[in-house]
């Protein structure tokens, strides 16, 4: 379900940057939407940054990277 090629593929996501996970074709890679979000800044000062994003893009770039670390073993450190 994961594979970028295929997931919301057609209006969402796409492999388009180097074989980066990119929103719809705007090169502008999902980490660093998901980056951005995780660093305080709200969807409408996102949408201030990147003018060609739409609401719908952060929604599916935080879709995509939780669906990518579900899909992931994690390391966990010892003794937890």
């Amino acid at each position: 379900m994961t594979d970028i090629g295929i997931w919301r593929c057609g209006n969402g996501l796409s492999k388009n940057h180097r074989g980066v996970p990119c929103i719809r074709g705007l090169r502008i890679p999902v980490a660093t939407v998901v980056d951005l979000f995780a660093n305080g800044l709200n969807r409408e000062e996102i949408l201030k940054y990147y003018p060609d994003l739409e609401p719908d893009d952060i929604d599916e770039a935080l879709q995509f990277a939780a669906e990518a670390v579900r899909e992931r073993e994690l390391p966990l450190a010892r003794g937890l």
